[in-house]
């Protein structure tokens, strides 16, 4: 029976043997053919990866101790916390008892409140005739403040959430907010953020003491572009173009500024 049993075993895996071959070379047949018709309907050809990480992941990935020593711990977490507030809890003790001074628990929470504030502009009519109104705190865009405006572009662009599920998320909490404004917040009103990105920038570049450089093919609106990482230890700055020329580096190395200096120093390095 065990040797009926052990001749069944062999039979099985080389059918699946056989079943996997046949799986790829119809893998293979079905990549062929969607090549085929990009090509026949005009497409871009579909991107060759060849399974080597990029530079910019073998720099941020840390590399391997080799010495044999054993690894520093990172210390406790609770010593990286800061205290926001203290209460103070008093306990059911039967009389006689003494006080033996507090027994200390740091607990972390968060604290998330949807907020409806009326602001009342005054209204002054001058003796032209003029209507002045005052102005509301800078930041407020359609309705809604700087910090929902914050936790959309956070959630959207950071933690890659999309429009539908933050529309059903906000709307849960008690937030009454459409998906199309969510949109709207998405795309407009953005200078404050994009001038805070650059000058991120700007103080990286003029006060790091290295920087680190990668770029990455990405695909951005139908078409094939290049996204390129600045930063150091310290910060981090993503910027993708349609080009990854040296004129659109140097463009990126300026930080947002138009002016330049072409001297022999400058010649010197990039010639």
């Amino acid at each position: 029976m065990v040797a009926a049993l052990a001749a069944q075993l062999a039979s099985h895996e080389a059918a699946v043997a056989t079943l996997t071959e046949k799986n790829a070379q119809l893998q293979a047949e079905n990549v062929a053919l969607k090549d085929e018709i990009a090509r026949l309907k005009g497409l871009p050809p579909r991107p060759k990866f060849t399974g080597k990480p990029s530079g910019m992941e073998q720099t941020t990935s840390k590399p391997a101790d080799k010495s044999g020593r054993k690894k520093r711990g990172r210390g406790s977490l609770r010593e990286r916390l800061v205290v926001t507030s203290e209460v103070k809890l008093k306990a059911q003790v039967p009389p006689g008892s003494r006080f033996k001074g507090y027994e200390d628990v740091l607990v972390q929470d968060l604290r998330i409140a949807v907020a409806v504030v009326r602001y009342r502009r005054e209204r002054w009519e001058t003796a032209m005739g003029e209507r002045i109104v005052a102005a509301l705190p800078p930041g407020i865009v359609g309705g809604f403040g700087p910090e929902l405006r914050r936790f959309i572009a956070a959630g959207h662009f950071q933690g890659q959430v999309t429009s539908e599920r933050l529309t059903a998320l906000l709307n849960g909490m008690g937030l009454q907010i459409s998906k199309r404004q969510i949109v709207r917040l998405l795309s407009q009103g953005l200078e404050a953020l994009v001038s805070e990105d650059q000058a991120v920038l700007r103080a990286g570049l003029e006060t790091a003491r290295w920087i680190s450089v990668d770029d990455t093919s990405a695909r951005h609106a139908g078409k094939d572009g290049f996204t390129t990482q600045l930063g150091d230890s310290r910060f981090a700055v993503f910027r993708t173009a349609m080009s990854k020329s040296r004129r659109n580096f140097l463009s990126l190395l300026q930080a947002g500024r138009t002016d330049y200096v072409v001297n022999d120093e400058a010649v010197e390095v990039w010639t």
